[in-house]
């Protein structure tokens, strides 16, 4: 049988990672990230609510009477950028707060697959490792805001923003490649660089991942499911790919 198109595996390990996350053996490493992750969720909800509110009422009160139409022209543009800074502000925060929890369902996944048996995880071991799980976190967000910010500059000069947005949403499913490989990359003790190394080796690989990631996290409460489901579906990808270029 031929190979699967390369860009095609990606999807197909989201999949597989839905499936593995369901097994009773791996359900406590959701439930306390799931739970938080609510908590941060209904929190930025509620935050970007108010801000929306408080801009929308201030720039209106600036106006004259007879522009009053142009709310009707800058609602659905602050809405949309309201939105992009809550899914860029939730995924961050999400991640940061679950990723010892992620780690190491990582790391199961990664057992299960290696065919390595070790001791039962305690919530000591997570905690213990909470340190280095946050610093790995802050070195991917020093990597990925001023890109972000770079980009969203270029998205308001006109005739850039016409390559720039394109660019936005490219990298923008990159991240959500990046986010996720990294979690096994750090329990196999590789660095950032060379993990990032590695990919941009496999990049329509890792855009192929990255897509259907990022369509999920678009998604209300759909995107609490898809972030354990991309942790289990990256690790697979990481390790069989890995020994796929093996001799």
């Amino acid at each position: 049988m031929a190979e699967t198109f390369t860009p095609m595996r990606g999807p197909d390990y989201l999949k597989e990672g839905w499936q593995k996350i369901r097994q009773p053996g791996l359900r406590r490493f959701l439930v306390i990230p799931l739970i938080l992750n609510l908590g941060v969720f209904a929190a930025l909800i509620s935050w970007g609510v108010r801000q929306f509110n408080i801009l929308m009422a201030r720039l209106m009160g600036s106006l004259p009477d007879w522009l009053g139409f142009v709310e009707w022209l800058l609602w659905p543009l602050f809405a949309l950028v309201v939105l992009v800074v809550l899914f860029f502000g939730f995924s961050m925060v999400a991640n940061l707060i679950a990723s010892p929890f992620y780690g190491f369902l990582a790391e199961k996944i990664a057992e299960q697959e290696r065919g390595i048996v070790s001791p039962p995880t305690r919530y000591r071991d997570i905690l213990l490792v909470v340190p280095r799980s946050l610093g790995r976190e802050l070195r991917k967000i020093s990597y990925y805001l001023p890109r972000l910010a770079g980009l969203l500059i270029l998205t308001l000069i006109p005739v850039l923003n016409l390559v720039a947005s394109p660019l936005l949403l490219l990298f923008s499913v990159w991240m959500m490649a990046v986010q996720y490989i990294d979690y096994q990359a750090d329990n196999d003790q590789v660095s950032f660089l060379d993990m990032l190394r590695w990919m941009r080796g496999r990049r329509a690989l890792s855009l192929g991942f990255g897509l259907p990631v990022y369509v999920g996290m678009l998604i209300p409460l759909i995107n609490l499911l898809v972030m354990p489901a991309a942790v289990a579906g990256s690790t697979l990808l990481w390790i069989r790919e890995r020994r796929r270029a093996l001799p």
